[in-house]
């Protein structure tokens, strides 16, 4: 049966009412339109449905705004938050009369980037295993407005309820500040929401693995298993949709953003990668930490293109707040086995299948799409050009002295210094017309609107430093 028959099938089994019609923007943000059931059949599938591209920040102009949603048949799902029974099915967008995927759309590019991959003949498949971190809060309230900036934050969790008077009482079981690391019930009071996290991506199709609690006070880790580039990144989608909801139901507010709260962890995303041809895991060797050639090369292209990636992987102001010493994020462009203060990391296997690199810089807030293709064009770039990385750093990188650090490459330190490095650095990205120069340019005039809005803000912390001098 034909994933269009799959699809259709879904829907009269479940008496599916509306049809989710799902897609990603330039920003990583997802966006829904409903379509009516009685309007779906072969032909919907087949010709998708249009929508205004003008409205979609940084895509098209108002001029030639006429765009149209291509649904997946195959990422139909059941989605248990409506209502209304109701089917999600995720979507590429395409420009009218134009059968390949829009330049500028996220998921048409991390396409574009598995079908390079494929033409170059160096492998078939590349497997991505993202871990997303994220916070649970229990009331965040903030205003930006010219006379008014602020942010409040209450969580229950946190070490400052110690003293809070609460109806039922105050329990006093809390963590201190980065202390937070797979701690039990009852200091670990949401056990029971990630769990039922998993159960509701585990009913929806989604191949679930682990949850703990993190370093910080409300802060989570989930896993689900590996997939595509495309597939991880779908997957990485609906999981956010999950914890937003869910968190939603339980009168909590979850987040993604990369550091939220001062003087504690922010969230990472570590993304495992590997690649494979003919079923063959092609990291597999003899080299160090037994990785292959092929494997040492493809380190050598992220971490070479590591500042220009960070645009991507990392693409939010606030994403540079977590990256600084002493909060576990790594922040010096070294590779080591085991090391988690390294950039990338080979983790220990006892299955030699299993063998992969870890990046760790990534974080949470990025697109999924154009950071699993990213980080693809850059390790191919890596294998292609045979960009070695140089010896590992099996050594904590946080321990070394300014003098020592000053002749190893680090990330960018702002978001400003990774648009730069990516408008200097793109060629890897143009191959085979996976990303384009018009995207790319498109993406940085974007960022740049977001860091001209932080900079030109007043931030409370230059009160406390300058109103009285």
């Amino acid at each position: 049966m034909s994933d269009i028959k799959k699809a259709l099938d879904l829907m009269k089994k479940n008496d599916v009412t509306y049809v989710d019609f799902c897609f990603t923007d330039s920003q990583g943000k997802w966006h829904h339109l409903a379509r009516h059931a009685s309007t779906m059949d072969e032909s919907a599938f087949s010709e998708g449905i249009m929508f205004d591209g003008s409205s979609v920040k940084s895509w098209k102009d108002i001029h030639d705004s006429d765009m149209i949603l291509m649904p997946d048949a195959s990422t139909a799902l059941l989605d248990p938050f409506p209502t209304q029974n109701t089917m999600t099915i995720i979507c590429d967008a395409h420009e009218p009369g134009k059968k390949e995927g829009y330049a500028k759309d996220p998921r048409s590019i991390a396409k574009r980037a598995e079908a390079y991959m494929k033409k170059t003949g160096i492998a078939d498949t590349a497997y991505f295993g993202p871990e997303p971190e994220f916070f649970i809060f229990d009331d965040v309230k903030y205003d930006v407005s010219s006379h008014n900036t602020y942010f409040k934050i209450s969580a229950e969790e946190a070490p400052i309820s110690c003293g809070k008077d609460f109806p039922e009482g105050n329990s006093g079981h809390r963590s201190p500040l980065k202390e937070g690391y797979f701690v039990s019930p009852p200091i670990d009071t949401l056990n029971d929401m990630r769990a039922e996290i998993l159960t509701v991506m585990s009913n929806m199709g989604i191949s679930v693995e682990k949850h703990h609690h993190e370093v910080a006070p409300s802060q989570h880790e989930v896993g689900f298993k590996f997939g595509t580039a495309v597939t991880a990144a779908d997957h990485l989608q609906i999981f956010k949709y999950i914890t937003k909801n869910v968190a939603h139901s339980y009168g909590k507010s979850a987040t993604f953003m990369p550091k939220p709260i001062c003087d504690d962890n922010g969230s990472g995303m570590h993304v495992h990668q590997s690649l494979w041809k003919n079923k063959k895991n092609l990291f597999m060797g003899t080299d160090y930490a037994d990785l292959s050639k092929t494997a040492m090369y493809y380190i050598g292209g992220i971490l070479a293109h590591a500042k220009a990636l960070n645009a991507f992987t990392n693409p939010s102001t606030n994403s540079y707040k977590r990256l600084v010493p002493g909060y576990e994020a790594p922040v010096i462009l070294a590779y080591s086995a085991r090391n988690r203060s390294a950039a990338c990391r080979i983790p220990h296997v006892t299955e030699p299948n299993g063998r992969r690199i870890e990046v760790r810089f990534p974080d949470p807030v990025a697109n999924p799409y154009l950071c699993m293709a990213s980080m693809l064009m850059a390790g191919l770039d890596g294998i292609k050009n045979k960009i070695h990385p140089g010896d590992a750093m099996d050594i904590n990188l946080y321990d070394l002295s300014d003098e020592e650090l000053a002749g190893i490459p680090a990330m960018s330190s702002s978001l400003s210094e990774a648009l730069v490095s990516l408008d200097q650095d793109r060629d890897f990205l143009l191959a085979g017309a996976v990303f384009t120069n018009e995207q790319i340019d498109s993406y940085i005039g974007m960022k740049l609107d977001e860091v001209n809005a932080v900079d030109q803000m007043p931030h409370p912390v230059e009160f406390k430093m300058y109103y009285s001098s």
